[in-house]
């Protein structure tokens, strides 16, 4: 085997290519055919003796997709895969408008309950039910951005500390993704093979992804994670508010509030048990008895201290 170590690129050219990938301009490709792109590097063989590249030409420059990559890429029928980021995304937010709508029942609907159990006047309920939907859901929606603004600062630093080690570090940072495959069932040859292209594609986005669990082209969002929990907050509380003015007896406008409730914690529970995959039969039990264990608890305390608001 021909040892092609003293036409091995320095790290300073390494680190050249390697920004070319991570900022995204192209990069000169050799014409398909030449010496170049037909012999790479290659200080390392695989079981049968075969060469595979180590250190990457001047950077990572273009190369065409092997066999090996592709099958390392192609999905094959049966296997079971990660969903994508973008799916994963979109559901986090479904489950977390979810738990904001289940928070506005059980919260306003406790609220108005605990005044009921003081006084049954419907213009009181009117005003503890609208003063605990406004602070529900200003406080969700404020949590919510401020929580959401820290993730999105820290995924931001970690990401420029990795733009770094790829710029600083490039051969150590193809290691790094060789492993990651490898760790997946990959052999090393086509691991290796799998993260050279990977690199050269996107090498932050590659990295990123596999390393991290963070894409950086889509990175969260605060102002619409506040404003999915405001609304997400509000429609739940407008259940329990809005049956609290029914023209009724006492009675049963207690009733009907308990038993709107008890169907809306019912739904909230089926939909987040369908998101995470757990039994529908418990998921919706604990929802429904803790969100009216919380609503008698609320009366209790109103009934017991008897202030009239």
């Amino acid at each position: 085997m021909t040892n092609n170590c003293a036409s091995q690129p320095k790290s300073g050219q390494l680190a050249k290519g390697a920004s070319s990938a991570i900022t995204g301009k192209s990069t000169t490709r050799p014409a398909k055919g030449t010496e170049h792109e037909r012999s790479l590097p290659d200080s390392r063989t695989d079981a049968s003796g075969s060469a595979i590249p180590t250190r990457i030409q001047g950077g990572w420059l273009g190369i065409e997709q092997t066999p090996a990559i592709r099958e390392a890429i192609t999905p094959h029928p049966g296997e079971i895969h990660n969903k994508s980021n973008e799916s994963s995304k979109a559901l986090n937010s479904l489950r977390a408008a979810v738990l904001g709508a289940n928070d506005g029942i059980v919260s306003v609907a406790g609220t108005i309950l605990g005044v009921a159990g003081a006084d049954n006047n419907p213009h009181a309920l009117l005003i503890a039910g609208v003063a605990a939907i406004s602070a529900g859901a200003f406080s969700m929606a404020g949590g919510e951005y401020v929580s959401v603004s820290a993730q999105r600062d820290t995924e931001k630093s970690i990401l420029e500390k990795e733009r770094w080690e790829l710029i600083n570090l490039p051969d150590e940072e193809l290691d790094e993704l060789t492993q990651i495959y490898e760790t997946k069932g990959m052999t090393h040859p086509t691991a290796y093979k799998a993260a050279y292209e990977a690199m050269h594609h996107d090498a932050l986005r590659a990295h990123a992804l596999e390393e991290l669990n963070i894409d950086p082209n889509e990175l969260t969002n605060p102002w619409h994670a506040g404003i999915s929990s405001f609304f997400a907050f509000l429609s739940g509380g407008l259940i329990p508010l809005l049956i609290s003015q029914i023209p009724a007896t006492f009675t049963i406008r207690v009733m009907l509030i308990v038993a709107a409730v008890a169907f809306a914690l019912l739904l909230t529970g089926f939909v987040s048990a369908q998101i995470v995959g757990t039994k529908r039969r418990t998921a919706i039990l604990r929802n429904v008895i803790m969100g009216l264990s919380t609503m008698l608890f609320a009366w209790v305390i109103g009934h017991i201290f008897g202030v009239t608001v």
